[in-house]
């Protein structure tokens, strides 16, 4: 069945920092009890989509058409995070930046192309391929996003929405006290300056490695922003200008031939991106004084202090069960796994 055609909504991918990134410590949930966790919510609701699909690669869909996959992840998985006692606060995108507009076209297109090939791989049975290009053809539209946001409502859970970029308004509240970690598959958010980013955490478990008959168990991590600029002796703002010479969503192509090592060694040896004698001619096209500043200056806003309800349980078995068709049972059964406060409590509590 072809895809319901919606309004699409801005895309993540993010910097791939990861070859730098050493200092990790293995997480577990029960670490996380009572701690406030800023959600990126694009990043895990785009998780969601790709990973939670049929055998062919068909997103999980209601009786009406409406793909389902991503309410699938959003409440398990925060039903397996509340129930451990950490307290989700979900951050979702507002407009991007100018310069990321040339790449969520980018990124657009190449969704298309990918669900072509999809049903090419389905119209000669080939079900891995077919459930590849389905996966890489994922869209998260503002349909979806309001229905996950109505959930989360139903679920007595607060949610932020950010005048740019979730990470930047996530790094933010982190590096305020108002949350503990920003949660992410990307690295982005130590760019915007969050002290901690937990990553696996909407992911975590027994996962498959694409196109192998291989299977690895993904755990929760958690990186420290100092941590980090430690080991690879730099300031915030050097991994900035590290990040634009790999390419970030505002570069997305980055410098031509230069890895991880080759841009840390770059910024070690002249100290920002000015001082780079051989890059002199690709660093005059590029606004690269607008991408620091993306960074080190986003858009972001203060909140009121957050505030956790009861989960109306009625109100997530109407949404879940009677207009989406989920299974009664498994909704009813995971609710019962969840206990919060029977009045609204505000922040202070979980510090």
């Amino acid at each position: 069945m072809p895809l319901i055609k919606r309004r699409r909504v801005s895309q993540h991918v993010g910097v791939d920092l990861g070859p730098l990134v050493k200092g990790r410590h293995i997480i577990s949930l029960e670490e996380l009890n009572q701690k406030v966790l800023a959600i990126d919510a694009y990043n895990s609701l785009y998780q969601f989509l790709t990973i939670i699909r049929g055998e062919g690669g068909e997103p999980l869909m209601d009786s009406h058409g409406n793909i389902t996959s991503h309410l699938s992840g959003l409440f398990y998985r925060t039903v397996n995070i509340m129930e451990k006692g950490a307290k989700p606060l979900y951050i979702f995108d507002g407009k991007p930046p100018e310069l990321k507009e040339r790449e969520i076209v980018r990124r657009s297109q190449l969704k298309k192309n990918a669900e072509s090939m999809m049903y090419e791989a389905i119209s000669r049975g080939d079900t891995e391929a077919a459930r590849r290009f389905a996966s890489m053809s994922s869209r998260l539209t503002e349909s979806m996003v309001s229905d996950a946001k109505s959930l989360l409502s139903c679920m007595g859970l607060p949610w932020v929405q950010a005048p740019s970029e979730g990470e930047a308004e996530a790094a933010y509240l982190t590096s305020k006290g108002v949350a503990w970690a920003t949660v992410s598959q990307d690295y982005d958010s130590l760019l915007f300056g969050s002290p901690r980013l937990v990553r696996n955490l909407t992911i975590s478990g027994r996962r498959k490695l694409p196109r192998k008959d291989v299977y690895v168990n993904i755990v929760p991590e958690l990186v420290i922003l100092n941590e980090v600029l430690k080991e690879i002796e730099l300031t915030r703002e050097q991994l900035i200008d590290v990040a634009i010479l790999l390419g970030t969503d505002f570069n997305r192509e980055g410098f031509k031939g230069i890895g991880h090592s080759r841009a840390l060694n770059f910024i070690k040896k002249y100290g920002r991106l000015e001082g780079i004698v051989e890059l002199q001619s690709e660093l005059a096209g590029l606004d690269y004084q607008s991408i620091r500043h993306i960074f080190l200056e986003p858009s972001v806003t203060d909140i009121d202090p957050p505030v956790w309800k009861a989960t109306d349980k009625d109100a997530v078995v109407k949404f879940l069960c009677d207009e989406h068709d989920f299974s009664r049972e498994r909704v009813v059964s995971a609710l019962e796994r969840i206990s919060l406060p029977s009045t609204s409590q505000s922040l202070e509590k979980w510090f």
